[in-house]
Parts: structure tokens; C-alpha cells; sequence
């Protein structure tokens, strides 16, 4: 699998990385050139951390629905995912590179073994996140789990995991449910483990475990990824009728700069 980690984000300095904030479409985005280093300060400082990795859908689906728009508020680091996002940024007259969301979680987990932290997999079809922990334990040697659930767990069983994360306090527990399923869930259960990273994942366990494959570089280096997921899901189309807004809207920011 074709990987481009956000560790081009990541440049290993003596000062804390810088975080500006601004928005888009009024949902908070915060910009920066080290992701990585910021969210490992957070860690090593103990500051639990939620990430929302934004793209254009969500900008909309947020602007439109007060729940989603106070969960994105309420997130720690809200990261431009999507094309049409840095898109609309560059209309404000910012110039920040996309770090897609399955980049920036697979980058924390390259550094886990050295600094001796755990993660938790949360979501996916049954198998499926115990396939990806399994091949990524293998892509990066010393990579520890303190858990692996799949996101169809009954009552009894997520009782039994939310008292598992109380216990065990893993660093990065990443949650893979979908938009904005995931973001709710961890809005509401990031008090058992007030301390760690916690970020949505999407789809990103079906990719590590090769059940589904990311789009060919191509697709990504052109800013249409959006269009190979669409290709390999077309129910989503339903979805995808938000970016012709969004484009508008972004249009609109260009012509005001």
C-alpha cells in the first residue's frame, strides 16, 4: 500500500510546534506544518487530545447540523483531510498542505514503539481491525496494542471495553465507526481515558488490512481521491451532492479575498 506519511509534517525541533486556527464554512480548522510533534507534546505532557480530520462533506454536514457543529467545536485539533477544504483555504490566502486522516494516524503509530506507548483499535467489521493491527505490528516492529475491538459490539461487550479503557489508559485510540458516528462516540467516552490521543479514523481499518484499497497515487496527487471512494462505493453519491455547494461557497471566498 501506498504510504505518505504526515510525518512531512513532522520535523523533529526543540520548540513546540505552531497551531493557527482560522475556519471553514465556520467549523474550526487548525493549520500547521507539524501535526505530529504538536499531538506527541500532548501526549508526553498528558493533555488528552480529540482530533477531528475534516474534508468537505463534513464542513457542510457540520454548518447544517448544530450537534456536529459543537463536536467539531469541542475538538482539540480539527485537521484539513479533504482537497475542497485546502481548497477553501487557499481562497483565504492560507497555503496549507491536505494531511489525510489514515496518513496522520498511521504517522502516530510509527512513533509509538520508540516512545513506548500502546493504541486501541476501535471499529470495523468483525476481523477486520484485528487484521490491520495484525499487519501494522508487522510494518513497524515493537508496535504494542492494548486493545483491538471491532465497532459491532453488543451491550454486555462494550460495557467490557469501556471498563478495559479505564483500565489500561493507552496513549492513541483511534475510532473507526464513520463520520459522525465515531466523532459522537468519542466525544462521549473520551472521559475514560481523559489522558490520551483519540482521533476518527473513517474507513482507514478496511485499508490497513487490505479489505479495500486507497486510491492510486494519481488520484491522491490530483486531489481526487474523493472520485476513486465514490467509484468504489457509489451508494455515496447521496453524500457527495455536498461538494457542488461547497465548491460555490469556496468560489465565493475567492472573489471576496
Amino acid at each position: 500500500m501506498r504510504v505518505q506519511f504526515c510525518l512531512l509534517f513532522h520535523r523533529r525541533t526543540m520548540t513546540l510546534p505552531i497551531i493557527q486556527r482560522t475556519s471553514v464554512l465556520g467549523m474550526p480548522v487548525h493549520l500547521s506544518e507539524d501535526y505530529i510533534g504538536w499531538l506527541c507534546d500532548r501526549i508526553e505532557t498528558k493533555q488528552g487530545t480529540t482530533v477531528v480530520t475534516i474534508n468537505a462533506e463534513m464542513a457542510v454536514q457540520g454548518e447544517q447540523d448544530p450537534k456536529l457543529e459543537q463536536t467539531l467545536r469541542g475538538a482539540d485539533l480539527v485537521v484539513p483531510d479533504g482537497a475542497g477544504v485546502v481548497l477553501y483555504l487557499k481562497a483565504q490566502g492560507y497555503r496549507q498542505r491536505r494531511c489525510p486522516g489514515i496518513e496522520l494516524a498511521e504517522s502516530m503509530l510509527a512513533e509509538l514503539p520508540r516512545r513506548q506507548w500502546k493504541a486501541w483499535f476501535y471499529g470495523g467489521s468483525p476481523g477486520i481491525s484485528q487484521k490491520a493491527a495484525a499487519i501494522l505490528t508487522g510494518r513497524y516492529p515493537g508496535l504494542e496494542f492494548a486493545g483491538v475491538n471491532h465497532g459491532f459490539l453488543d451491550e454486555a461487550a462494550m460495557d467490557q471495553q469501556q471498563r478495559e479503557l479505564a483500565a489500561r489508559q493507552p496513549e492513541v485510540i483511534l475510532v473507526g465507526l464513520g463520520v459522525p458516528r465515531q466523532e459522537y462516540w468519542i466525544e462521549a467516552h473520551r472521559h475514560l481515558c481523559p489522558k490520551s490521543l483519540w482521533i476518527g479514523v473513517g474507513g482507514s481499518f478496511d485499508i490497513w488490512s487490505g479489505t479495500k484499497e486507497r486510491a492510486p497515487k494519481w488520484f491522491c496527487d490530483n486531489n481526487l481521491e474523493w472520485l476513486y471512494r465514490l467509484y468504489q462505493e457509489p451508494w455515496r453519491w447521496r453524500r457527495m451532492l455536498a461538494l457542488p455547494y461547497f465548491v460555490w461557497r469556496s468560489l465565493l471566498e475567492w472573489f471576496k479575498s
